[in-house]
Parts: structure tokens; sequence; C-alpha cells
């Protein structure tokens, strides 16, 4: 199986958007500071995410996911997570 997995960072609540076929081992790397694009933001938590037989299928979900819309869609689909972090950051 192929996963789409979005991440959010607990330093700064950004989100990333990956792509992987062992998420678990996936987050442990991006959290091990071993993807220099995400080593700054550690640690991160999986937020979201999708599984896919199709490796095409699941490579296209991340390339749209990484659009701007695809961006506006993940945070309309993921408001009440994404709502509930913010209010619990602010308030403490």
């Amino acid at each position: 199986m192929y996963f789409i997995y979005i991440l959010q960072s607990t330093i700064d609540q950004q989100l990333y958007v990956g792509f992987s076929e062992d998420v678990k081992q996936r987050l442990k790397s991006h959290n091990n500071g071993e993807v220099i694009s995400t080593k700054s933001r550690r640690p991160w938590k999986i937020i979201f995410f999708e599984c896919y037989a199709s490796k095409t299928d699941a490579l296209r979900r991340e390339k749209y996911f990484k659009t701007t819309m695809g961006k506006r869609a993940l945070r309309h689909m993921l408001r009440e997570t994404l709502h509930h972090k913010e209010t619990r950051t602010s308030v403490g």
C-alpha cells in the first residue's frame, strides 16, 4: 500500500505533505532529523493520511495537496483539527 500523509509541526503548527510505503518509519525519519526539509521544525505528528493501492494514484494525490487548491482543500477538510490546535496553542 502507498500512503499520503500530512504532518503538523508541534513547534509552529506548519503542515507537511508526504508520500511513503511505511508511514511509521517515515515519521521516525522526520522526527530524527533525517529529512532536510522538516529537520528545523521537529517534532512532527501525523494528523491525516490516505491509503492507495496504486503508487501512481498516491503520487498524483500528493502532488495535488502541494498545490494552492490542494492546500486550501486540506485546510477545509481538517478545519476542526487545525482550529482545535490553534485554540489550544493560543490559550495555553
